[in-house]
Order: C-alpha cells, then sequence, then structure tokens
C-alpha cells in the first residue's frame, strides 16, 4: 500500500472515528429532555435516536457539500497528480480531524454540551492556516459564524414564544392529565429531533471523507463530480450515517445530565416544544439554507428559552454561562489544537 492510499484509508477511519465521537458526545441534543422527562427510558430513547440518525443521514447532502467545498480550498491538492501533493492534501484534512475529536473529548470530559460541527470547521480552519492553504473565509462568514450566533437566538425566541402560547391553551386544562399526553408527544418531538441530528451531523462526516478522496487522487474513480456538481456516494453515506448511530448508542450521559437537568427541570410540555423547536431550525437549514449549523446549539438554547417561560431565575444561568463560555471557545480551541497537530503530521510526511 503506498503512502497517499494509507493515508486515505486513515483518514477516512478517523473520520468516521470523529462521527461516532460525534455521536455520543451530542447524543444528549436528541434525547436529554425526552429521558429527563420520563417520556423515555435512557436506552428506548438512544436506540430511537440512533435509527432517526440512519434515516436523517440518508435524507440530503447540501451540508456535506459545503463542508467539502466551503471551508478551505483544497483545489490545488485535489487537481494535482504529484504524490508529495496529494499527501500534503491529506495531512490536513487529519489534522483537522485529530483537532476537532481532542476537543469533543475534552468537552464531554466536561460535562460541556459544546458543537462538533464547529470543533470540525474550527478543525479545518486551523489546519488551513498553519498549512497557508486558503480559508474560505466569506464562506465561514455567512455559512458558519452568522449561523453560530443567529440558530441560539432563533432557537431561544421561537421556543419562549411557543411555549408561552402552549401555556395560554392548556392553562384550565387538568396538569396530569395534559403532561401524560405531552410525554407522549415527546416520543414524535424526539424522533424528530434525532433525525435532524442526523441530518445535519453526519453530512459533516460525509464532506470530510470526500475531501480525502478528492485530496488523495480518487475522485473519478468514486465518481465525485457529475456534471461539475459535487455528490457524494452511496458508500460514504451509509458508512457516515453507520458511524454517527452507532456513537448515538453509546450514549453520552454526562453531557445529557447537563442538558436534561442541570440547566432547567424540565416538565413534558417544555421538553416538546424545545425539541420541536430545535428540529424545525435544522431541517431550516439543511433543507434551504445549506449551513452547517450546531445541534447543540440550537437545542440548549431552545431548552432556554422554555425554561425562562417559567420564570428568569428557573433557567440556571451560572451553568447556561459555562455553556457559552464552551460555544465560543470551540473553534478557535479546535483550530489551535488542528495548526500544532498539521506542524507534528507535516514532519514525517514527505
Amino acid at each position: 500500500m503506498d503512502l497517499t492510499l494509507f493515508l486515505v484509508v486513515l483518514v477516512i477511519v478517523i473520520a468516521l472515528g470523529f462521527d461516532f465521537t460525534n455521536g455520543f458526545h451530542d447524543a444528549a441534543n436528541a434525547i436529554a429532555t425526552s429521558v429527563s422527562t420520563r417520556a423515555l427510558t435512557p436506552r428506548v430513547a438512544l436506540g430511537m435516536a440512533a435509527i432517526m440518525n440512519v434515516i436523517g443521514a440518508l435524507l440530503g447532502t447540501e451540508v456535506a457539500k459545503t463542508i467539502g467545498e466551503g471551508i478551505i480550498d483544497i483545489s490545488q491538492f485535489t487537481t494535482s497528480t504529484d504524490h508529495v501533493m496529494q499527501v500534503h492534501g491529506l495531512g490536513i484534512i487529519l489534522a483537522a480531524l485529530i483537532g476537532a475529536i481532542a476537543w469533543n473529548l475534552i468537552t464531554w470530559w466536561l460535562g460541556l454540551p459544546s458543537s462538533s460541527s464547529h470543533a470540525l470547521i474550527g478543525g479545518l480552519v486551523g489546519a488551513g492556516l498553519a498549512s497557508s492553504t486558503a480559508v474560505l473565509w466569506s464562506g465561514i462568514g455567512w455559512q458558519v459564524i452568522v449561523p453560530m450566533f443567529a440558530s441560539p437566538v432563533v432557537g431561544f425566541g421561537l421556543a419562549y414564544v411557543l411555549m408561552k402560547i402552549v401555556l395560554f391553551f392548556v392553562r384550565q386544562l387538568p396538569y396530569h392529565r395534559t403532561m401524560r399526553k405531552f410525554r407522549l408527544a415527546q416520543t414524535v418531538s424526539a424522533a424528530a429531533m434525532a433525525l435532524g441530528h442526523g441530518l445535519q451531523d453526519a453530512q459533516k462526516t460525509m464532506g470530510i471523507i470526500v475531501m480525502a478522496l478528492l485530496a488523495g487522487g480518487y475522485g473519478e474513480t468514486h465518481n465525485i463530480y457529475v456534471n461539475g456538481e459535487l455528490t457524494i456516494p452511496l458508500w460514504v453515506k451509509i458508512a457516515a450515517a453507520l458511524a454517527i448511530s452507532a456513537g448515538t448508542y453509546s450514549g453520552g450521559w454526562r453531557i445529557m445530565r447537563t442538558l436534561g437537568r442541570k440547566v432547567i427541570e424540565l416538565d413534558p410540555a417544555r421538553g416538546f416544544v424545545a425539541e420541536s423547536v430545535a428540529a424545525s431550525v435544522l431541517y431550516l437549514t439543511a433543507f434551504v439554507i445549506h449551513a452547517p449549523i450546531s445541534t447543540t446549539h440550537t437545542i440548549t438554547s431552545a431548552i432556554m428559552g422554555v425554561g425562562a417561560t417559567k420564570r428568569l431565575s428557573a433557567v440556571r444561568w451560572g451553568v447556561a454561562g459555562n455553556i457559552v463560555v464552551a460555544w465560543f471557545l470551540t473553534l478557535p480551541a479546535a483550530a489551535g489544537v488542528a495548526a500544532i497537530m498539521y506542524l507534528l503530521v507535516s514532519l514525517v510526511l514527505p
């Protein structure tokens, strides 16, 4: 096996490893509210989320194309037949993945629901800067930075307003009977959230794998470009879907406790609204805007929004503040780790 093929295989394996860490890191996104309100048992919720992750991952490719083409410009490597150039391009992708995985593991250990998506994007930017590869700042601005700030604001605002409307209509209904109905409804909203998680997050790994195939000179053999348009091979979709599903089923208990109970004690009505709002935002950005937004940011802000309808003090703002700090640190931290990894990787590459 020559070095180029070895690196392509290594990057694909590590990309699927990142996808797995994305699954267990972000499992809480889909099911924390349903588990905390006892709408679903943890294992049933994880099994359902894993299945919906697979289905969601197969529903679209636009976010994958954004990751594959819209963050850094690797065209100088993908169009080259020079072995050294191909290896160099693969080294950049490898360093980006290691940076993203490292930050995922750090925040998972600390129990902080940070964004796997932004860790991956930060990794690409850091490795790109360290290697003097062109970073596509305009694309990052409109499709990463703007949604990074907009999606939590939209999630919080919509959840707050919708929860107020729901509370108005159920204000005279028997509390316990109404909560039982919302608990049943949460099985649907949790499934919708898991579908959105697969739709958004599995596609990011697909984009990385396609980048590796192109950088390694395997674009034509895998029909990556059809009529000038980037396509995602079916085997890449299935591999990414299964990896994130397996990660989700393994569970992210530390982060689940943070989202499910430490931010606010949720009742089934608030859990249903938070999941419904977050899932709607994920679908909108994936199908309409094609932006790789953070499922973590979206569901966390929605939880804060429904919580604020009780009273502002019901939200544990100290915990929320720690989460927001992790959000802001994710891009630069993952970029820093990726830049260091690229410098180390480049020492052993030809």
